[in-house]
């Protein structure tokens, strides 16, 4: 046997062991703390050893224990960020995927994966309303979004043979940093990025967007792209799609639609997200609100002729000689990425394990407890709500610090005391200049009850006694 090699006896005693650690891990999820107690030093001190050059077999397997008992348990109390909550079906199909090792290139290299991959596309695009939709699974949406806005460019101010040339891309002041991010990596610049301000919705302002591209058409500036958010990362805020969407196509410019956070709500709740399938691309992320396993993203977009004359790039190894429309596809001709790994057998477990209804009510769910939290918190006369909230980002403050206390420090102390006390894990923003707590609800696990501890734990952190 080789060296490396595991008997079928071996690997199913291996994966027994696994499957026992995950399933303890999720049977006391939701009765341990979720932020553990062990500082940096004691993660150096538990893990940061050398490789040992003789293999320890199943002792090293043994070592996984610690490795969840390190880690950060993300319960239904778990409101921080837009973090998915892993779907357990899910992470089942990734260990397949992991051990039949599929490298989803083209149909040539893994023919199952393929197919099932442009599958489970072809049903987020139909279930959100944008039935005709194509594209490919991702590492996340910043990377979606990043090649949505290299489509973009080649398709209005190409630069794939001759360089970039200046041209203006624009987004609210609330768009998600991916977007800054990627015009500096497509040469565009940052001084090209126009970020809209916002309205007392935290929505783009469209007097704005249209007063900015027709400057930059006056002054020969080309505009490439308009980025229309479909739930800010801080507020859930959704622009008016509708009304980019007649601006974009007056105007001939790319509309892509940033719906990492909240396009998948569509399931839910298509009344608010109106417009979303006139884009020329949208980002979405199933590890958000499809609770699926990190990594699993998705560009979608209206012409692949567009994706592939932005990446369609290949060398003659990697050329496929195949006939046929499926036969000879390749994501790579649509796509950064070349290897890739099978995201989509975890997608295509769990959407059929749950089916639809399950995941549309399970959304509709936490949309109905944001709306309860946002209620609590009115009725509380210490806190006040700093945003509207029309996804599931509740965005409050506590309003009575101490004597002598600034406020936003106050909240900041407030945040960290919550968080430490492991009952509830809180993020932050920051909106017109007020440090907001703020809780996201995005997780298959959470409950009234859950979201009752969210006002819970902060007027236990606000009558600890002051350091």
């Amino acid at each position: 046997m080789a060296r490396l090699e595991l008997s079928p006896e071996q690997f199913r005693k291996l994966c027994e062991q696994v499957a026992e650690i995950a399933t303890d891990f999720l049977s006391r999820l939701d009765q341990r703390e979720i932020q553990p107690r062990a500082g940096a030093a004691d993660m150096v001190r538990a893990f940061e050893e050398a490789w040992p050059r003789e293999g320890l077999g199943e002792a090293a397997a043994a070592k996984l224990r610690n490795v969840v008992e390190l880690s950060r348990w993300q319960n239904g109390r778990f409101f921080g960020y837009v973090m998915g909550s892993g779907e357990p079906s899910g992470a089942a199909a990734d260990l397949l995927a992991s051990v039949i090792n599929q490298n989803v290139t083209s149909w040539r290299s893994a023919p199952a994966a393929t197919v099932i991959e442009r599958t489970v596309v072809k049903w987020l695009a139909d279930a959100i309303g944008c039935a005709g939709f194509s594209g490919s699974l991702t590492g996340g949406g910043s990377s979606a979004n990043l090649m949505a806005l290299a489509m973009a460019r080649e398709s209005k101010l190409a630069a794939n043979e001759s360089g970039a040339r200046p041209g203006a891309v624009y987004c609210s002041a609330e768009a998600h940093m991916s977007i800054g991010k990627s015009v500096r990596l497509l040469g565009i610049g940052r001084k090209h990025l126009r970020q809209i301000a916002v309205d007392s919705e935290f929505r783009m302002n469209l007097d704005e967007l249209l007063r900015a591209v027709e400057s930059d058409e006056r002054k020969g500036i080309p505009p490439i792209a308009i980025v229309g958010t479909a739930g800010t990362v801080n507020t859930g805020a959704i622009d008016d799609l509708e009304r980019i969407a007649d601006i974009a196509q007056r105007h001939r410019v790319w509309f892509h639609v940033d719906g990492a956070y909240g396009a998948l709500a569509a399931i839910a709740a298509p009344e608010k997200f109106k417009g979303i399938e006139r884009a020329d691309s949208l980002s979405l992320d199933p590890h958000k609100w499809l609770y699926q396993s990190l990594d699993c993203g998705c560009l979608l977009f209206r012409d692949s002729g567009a994706a592939r004359a932005a990446f369609s790039h290949s060398g003659d190894y990697a050329k496929s000689l195949l006939q046929g429309e499926l036969e000879s596809f390749m994501f790579f001709d649509e796509s950064l990425e070349l290897s890739r790994r099978f995201r989509g057998l975890r997608l295509w477990l769990s959407m059929q394990y749950h089916g639809q209804d399950a995941f549309r009510a399970a959304i509709g769910e936490d949309l109905a407890l944001a709306q309860r939290l946002a209620q609590k918190i009115a009725g509380e006369s210490s806190l006040e709500l700093l945003a509207p909230v029309p996804l599931s980002a509740v965005c409050f403050r506590h309003k009575q610090a101490p004597d002598g206390v600034d406020l936003n420090a106050w909240n900041e102390k407030l945040m960290k005391r919550v968080v430490q006390r492991g009952r509830v894990y809180l993020s932050n923003a920051t909106l017109g200049g007020k440090f907001a707590l703020r809780a996201c609800v995005t997780n298959h696990r959470t409950t009234a009850a859950d979201v009752d501890a969210v006002v819970e734990e902060v007027a236990a952190a606000a009558s600890q006694p002051q350091a």
